[in-house]
C-alpha cells in the first residue's frame, strides 16, 4: 500500500480550507504529547503551582514525565509543588495515561464528525472490533470502565487510610495514587514510595490491582467487560490474561528467592510482609514504578530482574509500555519453534502470521538499541555505578520509573536524554508499528541469498 507524503504548509492550508489535516496517527498523537507536554509545562510554572521555586526546565522535566506516565523527577511532588501542582501532575497522568487515540475518537464520534476510512481502519485494530458502529460504544466503555476502577480504588483506599488520617487528606492521597495507579505512572507523594505499606495488604493489592488492569490494555478490558466469560473471550485477550499471570507468578517466585536473604531489603520482614513488598516490587517493575523498597539496595541480579519486566512492560493500548507483553510472547513462540524445528509459529492452536513476527523482531531490535545507546550516552555523561545506569535508563524508555534515586543527581544532557527516552519509549513503538503496518510493497523480486546465520 502506498504511503500518502503531504508537505507540512500543503497540509496547514488543506486544513484551513477542509478542517481536516492530513497526518499519520502517531504524527497526530506525538503533536498532541508535545503540545500537552507545554501546557503542563506552562501550568507547573505558575507561582501558585509551587511550594517552592522550581526552574522552567523542572517544570518541563515533571510535565514530559507526567504526560508519558514515567514517574522520574528531578522534583519532590509532595514538598515542592502545591495542591495545584499536584492537581495539574494528575491531570497530565490522566490524559497521558488513557491516551489521546480514546479521547480523540470519543469526542469527534461524541460531537457527530465524520471519520476517515483511514481513522476508521486504525480504529478498529486498536480496540479489536470489526464493526465501526461499536467503535463508539467500546471507546466509551473504555473510559467508564477505567473511571470505574479508579472510582472503586479511590474508596476503598479512602477508607482504609482514613483510620489514621482526616477523611479530607486520605481522600486526596487515595485519588492521587490510584489514577497514579491505574495509569502506570508511578508518582506518589509518599517519601519512600509505598516501602510503609509493605505490611499492608489493603493497600498492597487496591494498588497493584489497579497496576494490572491498567496494564493489560484498554481492549483486553473491553473484551471482558463485554462478554465475561472465558470460552468467548477473543484470542489475544485469554493470551494477556494468561501471559501476565505466569509472568507475574515466576517473577514473584525469583524475587522473593533472591532478595529473602538480603538484610537490607526482605529478610527483616515477617513472612507475610516479605510476600506483599516483593509481589508490589515485580508487579510495580513490569509497568508503574512504585518501590516498595530502597532500589539502591538491592542485589544486582535482582536489579537485572526488575530491568527486564521494565523492558517487557504490559499490554498493547494501555497505560504501560516497554515492548509489550503480546511481543514478548510472540519472541518466545519463535523461539520454541525454532528449537523444535518446526516450519510455523504456532500460539494456544493459532498460526502467527510472518508479518506479526516480523513487527516483533524490528520492535525488539529498536527498543535495543535505544536502550543500549542511552546507556552508552549517559555512561559518557556520568561518573556512576553501570548498574544504576543501566536501570535509569531502562526506567526511562519503558516510562516504568523504577529509579535508584539518580534522576536528581543527573547532568544536564543526561536528564534531556531522559526526556527524549521517555518519549520515544511512549510513542515510538506505536510509530514503528504503525509504519511497518503501511509500508510500501514492491512489485519487484530478487532472489535469495544464502547467509551463515550463528
Amino acid at each position: 500500500m502506498a504511503r500518502l507524503t503531504v508537505h507540512p504548509l500543503r497540509a496547514y492550508r488543506r486544513a484551513r480550507h477542509t478542517g481536516q489535516l492530513q497526518a499519520s496517527p502517531p504524527a497526530v498523537l506525538a503533536g498532541s504529547f508535545l503540545l500537552l507536554i507545554l501546557l503542563g509545562t506552562l501550568l507547573l510554572s505558575l507561582p501558585a503551582a509551587q511550594q517552592r521555586p522550581i526552574s522552567l526546565f523542572e517544570a518541563l522535566f515533571t510535565a514530559a514525565s507526567s504526560v508519558t506516565v514515567t514517574g522520574l523527577m528531578v522534583i519532590d511532588p509532595a514538598r515542592d509543588l502545591s495542591h495545584l501542582g499536584q492537581a495539574v501532575v494528575l491531570g497530565l497522568v490522566q490524559i497521558g495515561g488513557i491516551g489521546f487515540v480514546t479521547f480523540a475518537i470519543i469526542a469527534s464520534l461524541t460531537l457527530g464528525k465524520r471519520v476517515s476510512l483511514k481513522y476508521q481502519a486504525l480504529a478498529l485494530e486498536a480496540f479489536n472490533q470489526t464493526s465501526v458502529a461499536r467503535i463508539r460504544q467500546t471507546a466509551l466503555t473504555v473510559l467508564k470502565f477505567s473511571l470505574a476502577i479508579e472510582g472503586a480504588a479511590i474508596l476503598i483506599l479512602t477508607l482504609w487510610w482514613w483510620r489514621n488520617d482526616t477523611l479530607e487528606h486520605a481522600f486526596l492521597m487515595a485519588g492521587f495514587h490510584a489514577i497514579s495507579a491505574f495509569n502506570n505512572a508511578g508518582i506518589t507523594l509518599f517519601p519512600d514510595s509505598l516501602a510503609g505499606f509493605a505490611g499492608d495488604p489493603v493497600t498492597t493489592f487496591v494498588i497493584t490491582g489497579c497496576i494490572i488492569l491498567g496494564g493489560l490494555g484498554f481492549s483486553v478490558l473491553a473484551d471482558i467487560h463485554h462478554k465475561r466469560a472465558w470460552n468467548t473471550l477473543a484470542y489475544y485477550t485469554r493470551l494477556m490474561l494468561i501471559g501476565t499471570l505466569v509472568l507475574n507468578l515466576a517473577a514473584l517466585a525469583l524475587f522473593w528467592l533472591i532478595e529473602s536473604q538480603n538484610p537490607a531489603t526482605l529478610a527483616s520482614l515477617p513472612l507475610p510482609s516479605q510476600g506483599l513488598a516483593a509481589w508490589t516490587q515485580v508487579v510495580g517493575a513490569r509497568t508503574a514504578g512504585f518501590a516498595s523498597m530502597d532500589v539502591d539496595q538491592l542485589r544486582d541480579s535482582s536489579r537485572l530482574l526488575l530491568m527486564a519486566l521494565m523492558f517487557i512492560g504490559g499490554g498493547s493500548l494501555s497505560t504501560a509500555s516497554g515492548i509489550k507483553l503480546g511481543t514478548f510472547i510472540i519472541l518466545l513462540a519463535v523461539v520454541r519453534t525454532y528449537v523444535l524445528q518446526r516450519k510455523e509459529v504456532v500460539l494456544m492452536h493459532r498460526t502467527i502470521a510472518p508479518e506479526t513476527i516480523h513487527k516483533a523482531l524490528a520492535l525488539l531490535m529498536v527498543s535495543g538499541l535505544l536502550v543500549c545507546v542511552g546507556i552508552f550516552l549517559v555512561s559518557l555523561f556520568e561518573s556512576q555505578p553501570f548498574i544504576a545506569i543501566a536501570m535509569e535508563v531502562m526506567a526511562a524508555f519503558s516510562t516504568t520509573g523504577l529509579s535508584p534515586d539518580l534522576t536528581r543527581t543527573l547532568s544536564l544532557p543526561s536528564q534531556i536524554l531522559l526526556m527524549l527516552l521517555m518519549f520515544i519509549g511512549r510513542l515510538g513503538p506505536l510509530t514503528l508499528v504503525y509504519n511497518l503496518g503501511t509500508q510500501r510493497y514492491s512489485r519487484v523480486r530478487y532472489p535469495e541469498a544464502s547467509m551463515q546465520i550463528g
